[in-house]
């Protein structure tokens, strides 16, 4: 029989974490609230990057996007975890929980110390954090701005931990998305100082440092801000893992931070950097990579089955290099880390 009024258990393995679920709210929302580090990305049913390998028990899905999870993998019995509510006690399978990830999620106010145009839609910001209540995060987890009327929009952090050590600040890398009520904000009115509400951590995207396997980044427009910040945090632990990074764009200024990573590249032996451009025009006198950004990995690994990679950016980027990489080369599936942007518009029905 469904239960819809008591509290039901969640077992995650092989970590062998538990927690409960109250009537009415998401596998993922319950995990959120129990500080249990459940992989999820938008939220929304629209990125599937909350998909768990349901074992035992039974679970009610509300509405989500096929993009998310094909009636193949549902009849395998996967579920949403942003979408499922447990209806009995269950039992999940996801290798991304251990401990090591549930930091605290807080809420806090935040000031705007610095406003930096990276690019023609690009804007830094450097948000000071509450320097007496210390922000503990894994480099590439983001944050959620709260808006006055409870609307969210998530950002991933662009510099790893240790940088809180110069000073409690996290910075962003935004996009503007013209007609986008935060983003319009963020590119007109936002001022210097001005103070804004957010929450976090969240996110299961972040670097897997109990392996020794070389790593491919694999980063389109603004997914390279929490690539950026694995890039710190390898350094910052001396890591010698070899490290290939392919970042996309549509033209040369989409690389907003292309002099950033050649400094990187001269600083850090183990580290290879592969732009790649798909809609240049002759005026860009670009003599690199062409093409799409998760090809340029296939055309240059015939075999993943020993790497680790982190894949951060568009949907489709995202979901193209994870069927191909697993599928065609080999990669196993438990070694993709991804985390997909998803815009408003993204978690929008499809018609």
């Amino acid at each position: 029989m469904s239960n819809t009024t008591a509290t039901v258990q969640i077992t995650v393995q092989p970590s062998g974490r538990t927690f409960s679920a109250q009537a009415g709210e998401t596998i993922l929302e319950a995990a959120i609230r129990n500080g249990i580090g459940l992989p999820y990305g938008c939220k929304d049913g629209a990125c599937g990057s909350c998909k768990c390998q349901k074992l035992e028990g039974d679970v009610l899905h509300g509405d989500y996007q096929a993009k998310a999870m094909s009636a193949e993998e549902a009849a395998a019995g996967l579920v949403l975890t942003c979408r499922a509510q447990a209806q009995s006690d269950v039992v999940l399978e996801s290798r991304q929980v251990t401990d090591e990830s549930a930091f605290p999620i807080k809420r806090m106010p935040v000031r705007v110390s610095t406003r930096t145009q990276l690019s023609h839609d690009v804007m830094r910001l450097q948000l000071q954090l509450p320097a007496n209540d210390p922000f503990r995060y894994h480099a590439g987890q983001y944050i959620e701005f709260i808006l006055r009327d409870g609307a969210r929009r998530a950002y991933s952090m662009a510099n790893a931990p240790h940088t809180q050590a110069q000073a409690p600040s996290i910075e962003l890398h935004i996009r503007h998305m013209p007609g986008g009520r935060f983003t319009d904000h963020v590119f007109g009115a936002l001022k210097e100082k001005e103070i804004l509400r957010i929450e976090g951590p969240f996110g299961s995207f972040y670097l897997r440092e109990d392996s020794d396997k070389p790593i491919i980044l694999l980063a389109s427009g603004t997914g390279f801000a929490p690539i950026k910040a694995l890039i710190e945090q390898l350094q910052f632990k001396g890591s010698t893992r070899p490290v290939h990074l392919y970042w996309g764009g549509r033209r040369p200024a989409d690389l907003y931070m292309d002099t950033w990573v050649h400094e990187q590249v001269g600083a850090m032996p183990t580290l290879r950097y592969t732009p790649v451009l798909s809609n240049t025009l002759p005026e860009d006198g670009w003599t690199g990579r062409t093409g799409f950004v998760h090809q340029a990995v296939l055309d240059d690994f015939a075999d993943l089955t020993g790497y680790q990679v982190y894949a951060c950016g568009a949907p489709i980027v995202v979901d193209s290099a994870r069927h191909s990489y697993t599928q065609e080369r080999n990669l196993p599936a438990e070694e993709f880390y991804a985390d997909a942007f998803t815009s408003e518009a993204d978690k929008q029905p499809q018609g």
